[in-house]
């Protein structure tokens, strides 16, 4: 009898130790089961000039809001919820092996310590019901990809009193037509006629504020980068404006007409005279091809 009423002592010891790991505590023993609320996201595409600039939207959301009937009991009205039977209001049981005593989530109230006999109808003893809220977001100017904007306690709400979680906006930028925004920079890709990159000239650019104009030097080459300071994008967290960067693409002409054929095949006998010298980098090239083939 001694032996196995010292058994039973070393059980409760165990039991004991692993109430304490698991924040659990004997029948009795209390149990808040307030819980707070869970965060949501709300993803939201904006375009590049909304996030250059800030704006303000709205957005309409679900959330599960406090059941009016039942006041968010989760009980028929006049009526209320009962302590669980089972768990004694903790939320957790304790299964005992041997010396192991082990705390799970009790299966009859679902860890909230609360036994509903008599459910209320409109939310079927959830104490919440699924609604829609409309809620206003401002956008700060210069935000970018990825970044979020919290709006504080609009999550769900908390579990027997508990406070509300948040909701974060996930900001995503729309493709634009003309940029491609990298941080505070634009990028945009320049056309130029055959024409204006070897003779030179001006051309007008787009930016956010409007159009500049951009001086081009004679002989551009495809893949030349303009930049034009200060005309990208003041970041969230940036002291000052970002560049555009104009990539410079020449553009070789189409549906040539029988003159302009004739014109550009003079042209390219001309070049031919002296091509070290109008066409240098293809004259490289060739260079080094002769050379591969000859090694």
């Amino acid at each position: 009898m001694g032996g196995g009423a010292g058994m039973g002592g070393f059980g409760d010891a165990f039991s004991d130790i692993f109430g304490d790991i698991f924040g659990g505590g004997r029948a009795g023993g209390g149990r808040s089961n307030v819980y707070r609320g869970a965060d949501l996201r709300y993803n939201l595409e904006i375009s590049l000039e909304d996030a250059a600039r800030g704006s303000e939207t709205r957005i309409r959301i679900p959330t599960m809001e406090e059941c009016e009937p039942c006041k968010g009991t989760g009980a028929k009205k006049g009526t209320e919820p009962k302590t669980c039977p089972t768990c004694g209001g903790h939320g957790q049981v304790r299964m005992q092996q041997g010396f192991f005593s082990i705390q799970q989530t009790c299966p009859k109230c679902h860890g909230t310590g609360r036994f509903i006999a008599d459910p209320c109808t409109s939310c079927q003893g959830a104490g919440r019901v699924k609604q829609h809220k409309t809620l206003s977001v401002k956008i700060p100017s210069g935000i970018d990809e990825g970044d979020r904007i919290r709006l504080s306690g609009e999550g769900e709400h908390g579990v027997n009193g508990g406070p509300p979680g948040d909701l974060y906006v996930q900001i995503h930028l729309k493709p634009h037509a003309v940029f491609q925004r990298d941080h505070d920079d634009l990028h945009c890709e320049m056309p130029v006629s055959f024409a204006s990159a070897a003779l030179g000239g001006e051309i007008e650019i787009p930016t956010l504020e409007g159009v500049a104009r951009l001086k081009i030097p004679a002989e551009t080459q495809t893949g030349k980068v303009f930049r034009l300071r200060g005309k990208g994008i003041k970041g969230v967290r940036s002291i000052g404006h970002g560049d555009l960067l104009c990539h410079v693409v020449v553009e070789t002409p189409v549906h040539l007409t029988e003159r302009q054929k004739e014109l550009l095949r003079e042209f390219e006998a001309i070049n031919d005279e002296d091509a070290g010298k109008h066409n240098p980098r293809a004259k490289s090239w060739m260079d080094k091809v002769k050379d591969f083939f000859a090694g």
